[in-house]
């Protein structure tokens, strides 16, 4: 009987669990959990990746008979990627096209069937060949959707399963789509928003670099003859070293800056970093507000979300908790 991996919340405390469970399948593994008190929030067959390996020669390449290519050609097996399966507006095209098919009385499989053969990314396209299986072999549309939590995230899983159980799958991705229309909307506003003040910081950073490396060094000569052998303040003798440096050092300088850039992504990653970053987005003058802000109307317009598509309210508030955006909005 296969395993399943699952993280559920304790209806009596509320407090986060973590396990496995024997059952036939996912479905009814979820049951099992709800009979013994626990709201499962993410549910895995342990060695799904082993499975999909082994079935990837007969669901989600490009050449399988379900895409309308020719299986009879041998496939190289798919190699490392790198970076994600597919974009956040990519996504959200899948989700608007699905919702209409269903919508429009196609059922699911013949609709991921469809997407599939015109889908034009192929590791996006192998991830659809996946569910179509997942499917066919008598899963739901959900079970597909968890094998690929790079691609889907605990909010689109969770929205699908509570349209499945609900028997309005088409309502829920339609409702799922806008959601995810709106954020790419907001989300070009606020890229607009700032393109003005990063073409005017970057013009600034330019013009500061070149007056450190061909006007500042001028003035150490008049300085100089000024004052006849006494010497400079603190202060200016220390932008002249650092203005000497530069101009000697340009690649140095340069390997410094990415170097020193790399390291704070890296150290932004960790836990410290992450609480440290979020707490100065919220805290900084000007823009804190609007940070926060942010992260507010995020929670606000995912939880209405959930709630509407019939996600338990304490599901709900662990997947909102989850996509805030802030450590401090989430863990306050």
């Amino acid at each position: 009987m296969p395993k399943f991996t699952y993280t559920a919340i304790e209806s009596a405390s509320g407090k986060e669990k973590k396990g496995t469970v024997e059952s036939v399948s996912s479905e009814q593994a979820s049951i099992d959990l709800k009979a013994m008190g626990l709201l499962p929030t993410s549910l895995a067959a342990e060695g799904s990746d082993k499975f999909q390996k082994n079935d990837g020669k007969k669901a989600g390449k490009a050449g399988s008979p379900a895409f309308g290519g020719d299986s009879s050609k041998p496939k190289k097996k798919g190699g490392m990627q790198f970076g994600r399966v597919i974009n956040t507006g990519g996504l959200t095209i899948f989700t608007r096209q699905l919702a209409t098919l269903v919508n429009a009385g196609m059922p699911i499989m013949r609709s991921l069937e469809t997407l599939g053969r015109q889908e034009k990314n192929p590791a996006f396209k192998e991830v659809i060949g996946t569910l179509v299986e997942s499917i066919r072999s008598g899963g739901n549309f959900s079970d597909g959707l968890l094998q690929h939590p790079k691609v889907f995230d605990r909010l689109y899983v969770n929205m699908v399963k509570a349209g499945e159980a609900g028997g309005v799958l088409g309502t829920v991705l339609d409702r799922l789509a806008k959601f995810m229309e709106k954020a790419e909307k907001i989300k070009g506003k606020v890229k607009s928003a700032m393109t003005y003040p990063v073409i005017i910081v970057s013009v600034a950073v330019i013009i500061v670099s070149a007056l450190m490396v061909f006007v500042v060094p001028q003035f150490e000569s008049i300085f100089k003859g000024l004052l006849k052998g006494q010497s400079m303040p603190a202060l200016t003798l220390a932008i002249m070293g650092i203005s000497n440096f530069i101009k000697h050092n340009i690649l140095i300088t340069a390997g410094l800056l990415f170097a020193a850039y790399f390291a704070f992504k890296a150290w932004h990653k960790t836990k410290q970093g992450t609480w440290a970053v979020d707490w100065f987005l919220i805290h900084a003058p000007a823009v804190g507000p609007l940070f926060l802000k942010a992260s507010i109307g995020r929670f606000s317009r995912t939880l209405g979300t959930l709630l509407a598509s019939g996600v338990p309210i304490l599901q709900a508030l662990i997947i909102t908790r989850d996509t805030s955006g802030n450590v401090h909005v989430a863990n306050p």
